[in-house]
């Protein structure tokens, strides 16, 4: 079965002024897209072509440089999109506060960590927030569109929130401008989807 690009939970103009409107449009439209088509192709006939993607990740240093690439691709931005809101920003509550602040010792100790993930990921790649094996939580990076539900991940955890920090995620509007990227991401976090991603990995 093959792979479909998920449509974009909201209109591509609404999380603007802080990720504008042609970034989404080429973003998701051919950078998503492509990597949906490509990956579509890697499993093509093969063994994979009934697993799923969270599968194939799982043991990702067996298959081919194409469907790592591909779908951590795929994966990686069908996260990133879910994971904010043009009603998103402010500070989470529930669990997943308390989770935050057992782990960085306040909501703003996340928010210094989560950003230095960010800004200092050299070249391309993403900045995580994830649930480790035992339930707690950890900030992360990967190169590339590497995640930690891969084998080969330094860190392993579940992904409940992910920034793109690869330029054409900002490039359009902030140039090379990485931190100012990175500090209008907190102004759209979808805090209602993180929890419940939160709920379901621990």
């Amino acid at each position: 079965m093959a792979f479909k690009l998920p449509d974009l939970p909201y209109a591509h103009n609404a999380l603007e002024p802080h990720i504008d409107e042609k970034t989404m449009q080429i973003h998701h439209g051919k950078h998503h897209n492509g990597y949906t088509n490509k990956l579509n192709a890697a499993i093509d006939g093969s063994d994979l072509s009934d697993k799923s993607i969270e599968d194939i990740l799982a043991n990702v240093s067996k298959h081919s440089g194409g469907v790592r690439n591909n779908g951590g691709g795929f994966y990686n931005h069908s996260l990133f999109w879910s994971v904010m809101s043009p009603k998103g920003g402010g500070a989470p509550s529930g669990d997943i506060s308390d989770a935050i602040n057992k782990a960085f010792g306040s909501f703003d100790g996340f928010k210094e960590a989560f950003s230095s993930a960010a800004k200092t990921r050299f070249g391309s790649g993403w900045a995580w927030l994830i649930v480790k094996a035992d339930g707690s939580l950890a900030v992360t990076s990967t190169p590339n569109q590497d995640n930690p539900l891969m084998d080969i991940a330094e860190e392993k955890g579940t992904p409940i929130l992910g920034l793109d920090v690869w330029e054409h995620a900002y490039y359009l509007n902030y140039q090379n401008r990485r931190p100012d990227y990175v500090g209008a991401f907190f102004n759209v976090i979808n805090w209602e989807e993180v929890s419940k991603r939160y709920a379901a990995a621990k």
